[in-house]
């Protein structure tokens, strides 16, 4: 019998319409999704794709004009499907008089949890994030970065089976998105599927199992990192050391120490190399240089301009 997904998602569809002399907005255009339970799965886009949409649909935000959606086999409205997910929205909001630490007994009691439990749990969450030493401290007082590491110790109160993670990384220093990665592991790790968005195509291509890539309320793209990339070379570098009193090879880039890079076609690499070494020059790098998923990424938002361009950057 097959796993039952951890979301699964068929006909989500938004409208928008602020007002009702004003055209109705597609945020949102019939979305199909299904996100494996036990994985770590990666929500890209440009700014108005339908990821944040799609995510306050999933977490009760927003009600959706057409379609369903589950967790764990559970419609997403039944409130034991909502009781095993933790979410960190992309602007999480606290109460700024209280402290990190009353702030999660808060959601704490919310979650069910209660006692010396929870009291240990809190301890241990913000010892994680590093944020111990600022437990009692007003989160008033708290930078945007800090904020994000209650919003994440919030998340992760009750051990949830799905997180459901907002632009995790924003607000972060190059210190705090390495916790991130690390607390994202973690989970995982211990059994969590992971649902994340982000515009840190690095992390979703380091992290990910999965991808799904959104462009214009649609999905464009989706599957593992090494499907959606392939395994096709986009150019070859080559790096030379050149021949004494030898010019450089035209178009290259001439660096100190006597080298030169030169980037040329595959099928272009091994005429390349035999002109070079015909000129008196020496290979030091040979690098064949394929596809990324930033590729992927703005291979897909190009490829909808046509037909979406006016949903891209409205709404998200």
């Amino acid at each position: 019998m097959a796993e039952v997904a951890a979301i699964e998602a068929r006909g989500l569809k938004k409208v928008y319409q602020t007002h009702f002399w004003e055209r109705p907005h597609t945020g949102l255009d019939g979305l199909d999704l299904t996100v494996p339970a036990g994985g770590v799965y990666g929500f890209v886009g440009p700014n108005g794709a339908g990821k944040t949409t799609t995510i306050k649909i999933l977490m009760g935000l927003h009600g959706a004009t057409a379609g369903e959606a589950r967790f764990f086999g559970r419609d997403i409205r039944d409130p034991a499907a909502r009781a095993v997910v933790g979410f960190l929205p992309e602007r999480p909001y606290f109460y700024t008089h209280l402290s990190a630490r009353e702030t999660l007994r808060l959601y704490g009691a919310l979650s069910g949890l209660g006692g010396a439990a929870l009291d240990a749990r809190v301890g241990a969450l913000l010892a994680r994030v590093e944020l111990a030493r600022f437990a009692d401290v007003a989160l008033g007082k708290y930078s945007k970065g800090m904020l994000q590491r209650v919003g994440l110790c919030q998340a992760l109160l009750h051990a949830p089976r799905l997180l459901v993670l907002d632009e995790p990384m924003s607000g972060l220093d190059p210190l705090g998105r390495a916790l991130v990665r690390d607390l994202i592991l973690e989970e995982n790790r211990r059994g969590c599927t992971v649902f994340f968005s982000s515009h840190i195509l690095h992390d979703i291509e380091t992290l990910c199992d999965r991808v799904a890539v959104m462009v214009g309320g649609r999905l464009r793209g989706e599957g593992t990192v090494a499907s959606l990339v392939g395994d096709a070379v986009l150019r070859v570098e080559i790096t030379l050391r050149l021949g004494a009193g030898a010019p450089a090879p035209a178009g290259a880039v001439v660096l100190e120490g006597g080298r030169a890079r030169l980037a040329v076609a595959p099928e272009a690499a091994e005429a390349a190399l035999a002109a070079a070494s015909a000129a008196g020059h020496t290979l030091i790098e040979y690098t064949p240089v394929r596809k990324t998923l930033e590729d992927v990424f703005l291979d897909e938002v190009e490829r909808a301009r046509p037909v979406d361009v006016r949903r891209i950057g409205v709404l998200s």
